[in-house]
């Protein structure tokens, strides 16, 4: 398998870190997908961290160039049918996350077991508070809202998001359920990036194997 890494901040360099660490090769390293060059585009998957107003700007390309794509920018859920109808109607395989983390992904499957169970028994008010650096671009981040969608689906209500940025904190997110008499919360904090870029290598390599449009939540674990 190939990949090409599109955006080459702090995410893109660990990700080429992982890359070399498994042995995978590493086609190459693009700020610019739009030119990249179509024969190795066609061979490799593109994992993507750039920026929202890239994705807006870039989805085409990268469903018409590259045999697979796997995207962990956020902040592009308005477009978001869009873009998984182009790649649908183009035939081609994308994996997308709000958060590529294992330990975030199980946090998702918890918050779906609880608020399904909450859904029977009722009696709690949902909260999430999430912090990060102050170099996010989207607030409340992607993973927050995912973590929100989980729960006002299954309990039909809406869910309080509060979002703290401050110095460099790669993220915490805090889930609540406040009930008359008592408290259930669930905390996920990342210790560095490293664990978003080993996600999204794992999640290029489910996306060499499989075709389809996939949240990475819904497959991590089959």
């Amino acid at each position: 398998m190939k990949v090409v890494i599109s955006g080459y901040g702090k995410m893109g360099r660990m990700i080429e870190q992982v890359l070399a660490q498994r042995g995978i090769e590493c086609a190459g390293i693009s700020e610019d997908i739009l030119s990249f060059d179509d024969k190795t585009a066609s061979e490799s998957v593109c994992i993507d961290f750039t920026t929202p107003s890239a994705i807006h700007t870039n989805y085409k390309a990268l469903a018409d160039k590259f045999k697979a794509t796997v995207i962990g920018t956020t902040g592009w859920n308005d477009i978001k049918e869009d873009v998984i109808n182009y790649f649908e109607h183009k035939g081609k395989t994308m994996i997308y996350s709000s958060n590529f983390s294992v330990g975030v992904n199980l946090l998702f499957a918890a918050v779906e077991y609880l608020s399904k169970k909450m859904a029977v028994n009722g009696g709690y008010s949902p909260y999430i508070i999430e912090k990060h650096h102050i170099h996010k671009l989207d607030a409340p981040s992607g993973t927050a809202r995912t973590i929100a969608d989980i729960i006002e689906h299954n309990l039909d209500t809406s869910v309080d998001i509060q979002s703290v940025r401050c110095g460099e904190i790669p993220g915490i997110h805090t889930v609540g359920f406040e009930g008359d008499v008592d408290r259930i919360t669930i905390t996920h904090e990342a210790f560095s990036r490293m664990g978003f870029a080993q996600g999204a290598v794992e999640a290029a390599l489910k996306a060499d194997r499989i075709t389809g449009v996939h949240d990475f939540k819904d497959i991590i674990f089959e």
